[in-house]
């Protein structure tokens, strides 16, 4: 991957592009008026990046070519799945992937990886595993055992697999990602940092905490900003709008010399509101918090 300047000097800025526009030229215009030159895939021309044709891949590398962008991350839905095929019961968001059980997954690691080689990224996004209950140490030691074979997998062919701290899934919290990252123990299984999924994991607030439990294992961070309702539920709102610190988060970040890309997740629309909308309004205030640290 291209590379480029440490926070604060010259932000390696990115966002999941289907925030956006599914349409991936139009969402990368719009990322360009402000300055961003990194793209998180996801969705694509109505379809997840994991199940999108290897032709159309290619289409898409294309695309970002033309336009100056270099692939931030692979978001994936890899271990976004049942800890074991007998569970039943809710699941979250899956962003179009179809449904893929546990036997599944290491076929998608692999196809992941060939879209990782084609896009040019080293960077995988993934998960642990549909929250069926509390995180008890009994399921956190299968969740470890669970990623030792992806992380010899991602060691042979160079990639980073990057843990996402996801509210719906067991490893919610900064913490508890940090926790089993350490446990893990290995250079290819790093974090996604997302703040606003560890409000809704009840990690509130999730900075300085839950940074700090990650403080030199964050590959990839995550910007979603969260708010409390009067009711005392939360919900994601317009960046700067929130409750998260973000203005604390970025100087730790720059602090710590973090050189890694900062990718918008809008995750809001308010009434009346466009998704392009919200992530226009997200990006200007992310630029100015970011333009800050210069």
């Amino acid at each position: 991957m291209t590379g480029q300047s440490a926070l604060g000097t010259d932000v390696k800025l990115s966002v999941i592009t289907d925030e956006i526009s599914m349409d991936l030229a139009h969402a990368l215009d719009v990322m360009r008026e402000f300055g961003v030159h990194g793209a998180e895939l996801r969705g694509v021309w109505d379809s997840n990046i994991a199940d999108l044709p290897l032709d159309r891949v290619r289409e898409a590398k294309t695309v970002l070519d033309a336009r100056g962008f270099v692939v931030s991350a692979i978001a994936s839905p890899f271990f976004k799945c049942n800890l074991t095929d007998d569970e039943t019961g809710e699941t979250g968001r899956t962003h179009l992937a179809r449904t893929r059980n546990l036997a599944d997954q290491m076929d998608l690691l692999e196809r992941c990886i060939d879209l990782a080689r084609i896009l040019d990224t080293d960077l995988i996004r993934v998960f642990a595993f549909w929250k069926k209950g509390p995180l008890t140490p009994e399921i956190e030691d299968r969740i470890v055992e669970a990623f030792r074979e992806p992380v010899k997998i991602a060691e042979l062919h160079r990639v980073t697999l990057a843990l996402e701290n996801e509210h719906a899934c067991y490893i919610g919290t900064g913490v508890e990602a940090g926790r089993m990252i350490e446990r893990v123990g290995s250079q290819y299984l790093k974090a996604v940092w997302d703040p606003g999924n560890a409000v809704f994991a009840g990690e509130d607030p999730p900075f300085p905490q839950g940074y700090e439990a990650l403080r030199g294992n964050v590959a990839h961070v995550h910007v979603k900003d969260t708010a409390t309702l009067a009711n005392g539920e939360k919900t994601f709102v317009i960046v700067g709008e929130g409750d998260i610190d973000y203005a604390g988060q970025f100087a730790a970040l720059k602090s710590d010399g973090y050189t890694g890309f900062i990718s918008l997740e809008t995750h809001c629309a308010p009434q009346g509101i466009t998704k392009e909308e919200s992530s226009r309004q997200c990006l200007a205030e992310l630029r100015r918090l970011l333009d800050g640290l210069k």
